[in-house]
């Protein structure tokens, strides 16, 4: 089984390849990343073929899904202030590459998974989120990822293609992403309680996320790209947890042993209040998840930065195409 992973050098794609290369029925897997949100240094022990180029790069493109059984797309232009600076960007990799993507799974007979974002729910007020809620996006990320989202049920629909969406939350582990002005909160608040630098709150902290750990989102999208699972509407990758950002400033208090400063800032434009994934749709398809607990999957990205600090410092870990997913 040949599978194509677009944004495979990033924080969720380089953890998935390290899954994939284990399952027996896959023999091949193809990275294609243009590097500006993930590292090739992230897949370096790993046995994938990696091609340096852009999904906008249609001849590239085709030529990278020629031949593949499934592509798992994970490449984007992930943050949502990041979208506000730059919603034209943001549309281009998102919606756009995602269109061009599902053209050549078509033209490929390939079946596909997407990766889209719980921002898409935006500010629905009701917990769980279930995917036959609502949709109304707050920034132009979320609009961006709707957009992706819904042109894969579009090619479903209309021309039979095996496609599978999946709403990711929180995603948080080792690879990600730290030092920069757009990482997610787990590894930024790391970041500083290693550096001794107060941990940034945007808010009062009591806001609550679906934190998932990495390695629970792989072991589901191998199994979706390995069965060729498809649906006709969008799935939660999340398990139902609800966690505030105080909580997490707690944990990590106990984990390190000491108290964390912290430093409260305004609310940042686009975030949303709570999010929390309703997960009955992803357990009817995915009987056999079974998510690493929160205090465990924080233990374990703990430990990863502490043993890579000298890697983060030079910028080496990568922020994933869709890596937090707030």
């Amino acid at each position: 089984m040949r599978v194509v992973v677009t944004g495979g050098a990033g924080f969720i794609g380089a953890n998935l390849c390290r899954e994939l290369i284990m399952r027996p029925a896959i023999d091949e897997v193809i990275v294609l990343d243009n590097l500006s949100t993930g590292y090739e240094e992230n897949l370096r022990g790993v046995d994938v073929e990696f091609v340096n180029g852009s999904m906008l790069d249609r001849p590239l493109l085709q030529e990278v899904i020629a031949g593949a059984d499934t592509v798992i797309h994970l490449a984007a232009r992930p943050s949502v202030p990041r979208s506000i600076a730059d919603p034209i960007a943001s549309h281009e990799a998102n919606a756009t590459g995602t269109l061009y993507v599902l053209e050549e799974c078509r033209r490929a007979g390939a079946s596909i998974v997407v990766a889209s974002s719980s921002s898409v729910y935006g500010s629905v007020p009701e917990l769980p989120r279930r995917e036959d809620l609502p949709t109304r996006p707050q920034s132009p990320y979320a609009a961006s990822k709707l957009a992706g989202e819904s042109y894969a049920l579009a090619y479903g629909n209309s021309f039979g293609l095996s496609a599978l969406v999946f709403r990711f939350f929180n995603v948080y582990g080792p690879l990600q992403s730290s030092g920069h002005a757009y990482a997610a909160v787990i590894p930024a608040f790391i970041h500083a309680a290693l550096s001794g630098s107060p941990l940034r709150i945007h808010g009062d902290g009591t806001q609550t996320r679906d934190f998932t750990y990495v390695g629970s989102v792989v072991k589901v999208l191998a199994d979706a790209a390995t069965r060729r699972v498809s649906a006709a509407t969008p799935v939660n990758l999340a398990f139902g947890s609800r966690i505030s950002l105080l909580e997490i400033k707690d944990r990590l208090e106990v984990l390190l042993d000491r108290t964390l400063d912290v430093s409260f800032e305004p609310t940042r434009q686009g975030d949303v209040r709570d999010s929390q994934a309703a997960s009955r749709v992803l357990l009817d398809l995915f009987p056999d998840c079974d998510p690493v607990p929160f205090e465990d999957g924080l233990e374990l990205t703990l430990k990863w930065y502490q043993e890579h600090l000298n890697v983060e410092a030079a910028g080496l870990a990568a922020s994933g195409g869709n890596g937090g997913h707030a």
